[in-house]
């Protein structure tokens, strides 16, 4: 099983930066893809990010070019490096966890931690 505490959110001004990790617990932490969703108020959690054990990344359309994930497994951290930010980007960024591949669908991962908070400011 995996346990996952995100951190890092805060309050930027558009066109600012802001990096959020995602620490992990647990075992084979290698051995899982890794995903950042996100939820805005009123509206259907998307997902943002996502790179698998081989670190191989995924991106959805709104974010690609401008926000980057990475992973240390040395540390059992994943980061979601975020750019260019816009008003649009302001949202509880969340990490989950399955085993192997990216799932592009909140439904297909197992872990999920508890949400940090990122608002962009215009």
């Amino acid at each position: 099983q995996v346990q996952l505490v995100e951190s890092g959110g805060g309050l930027v001004q558009a066109g600012g930066s802001l990096r959020v990790s995602c620490a992990a617990s647990g075992r084979t932490f290698s051995r899982y893809a890794m995903a950042w969703f996100r939820q805005a108020p009123g509206k259907e959690r998307e997902f943002v990010a996502g790179i698998n054990w081989s670190s191989v990344t995924s991106y959805s359309d709104s974010v690609k070019g401008r926000f980057t994930i990475s992973r240390d497994n040395a540390k059992n951290t994943v980061y979601l490096q975020m750019n260019s930010l816009k008003p649009g980007d302001t949202a509880v960024y969340s990490c989950a966890a399955r085993l192997f591949g990216v799932d592009l669908t909140a439904t297909g991962y197992d872990y999920w931690g508890q949400g940090t908070q990122v608002t962009v400011s215009s």
